[in-house]
């Protein structure tokens, strides 16, 4: 069964729920599966950043599953406007896949969650596609057919699933943003179903 990698970075917990709902929908493709991973906290050079396994939640990723899969989806909280550090470094790291073609033809999506209605959600987004686009990824978005788009009073952009944590650091998505997380995965693990046959 092909996997779709969903591949994130959550400090306060928002983004692992959001990460949770995309996989949701990767799974509800017949013959798709997820594939959840994170990657671990930077720190400066003279300390430990993170233990050999996170003791809760995801697996660290590891370089194979990038290979193995057939789609990636990013997840990261936003840093004005910016994915989060520890996100950005892994795939900074990341030279010999791009040289090598390990993601070329894949087709990949994105998620965030801010604190604020406007504190930087399709930023960190499109920021999170630039190297996506150098991996040679096909990228895709949540097209307006999905009804939450226009409805949606909290996050969900069509770059990209997104929750609004606002004030009380509510880590919970919405009903719309939920929704709008599992239509993000359900349509990688479409294409990926599709450009696979």
């Amino acid at each position: 069964m092909p996997d779709i990698l969903v591949l994130y970075y959550s400090r306060g917990g928002s983004v692992a729920r959001l990460a949770r709902q995309v996989a949701r929908g990767v799974s509800e493709v017949p013959d798709m599966a997820a594939r959840l991973r994170t990657v671990p906290p930077v720190a400066v050079a003279t300390q430990v950043a993170a233990p050999p396994e996170p003791e809760e939640g995801a697996p660290y990723v590891e370089r194979s599953d990038l290979a193995e899969c057939a789609g990636l989806l990013l997840g990261s909280p936003t840093r004005f406007g910016n994915m989060a550090a520890p996100l950005k470094h892994f795939i900074d790291g990341l030279g010999a896949e791009w040289t090598s073609g390990t993601l070329v033809g894949k087709p990949a999506g994105v998620f965030t969650s801010t604190a604020t209605m406007h504190g930087g959600q399709e930023a960190t987004l499109l920021s999170m596609m630039i190297p996506l686009l150098h991996h040679g990824c096909v990228l895709a978005g949540i097209p307006y057919t999905e009804p939450q788009l226009s409805t949606t009073r909290t996050g969900g952009t069509p770059y990209g699933a997104s929750h609004v944590a606002g004030n009380r650091d509510e880590v919970q998505p919405s009903d719309d943003e939920a929704a709008l997380a599992r239509a993000l995965g359900r349509r990688i693990a479409m294409l990926a179903a599709r450009l696979s046959s």
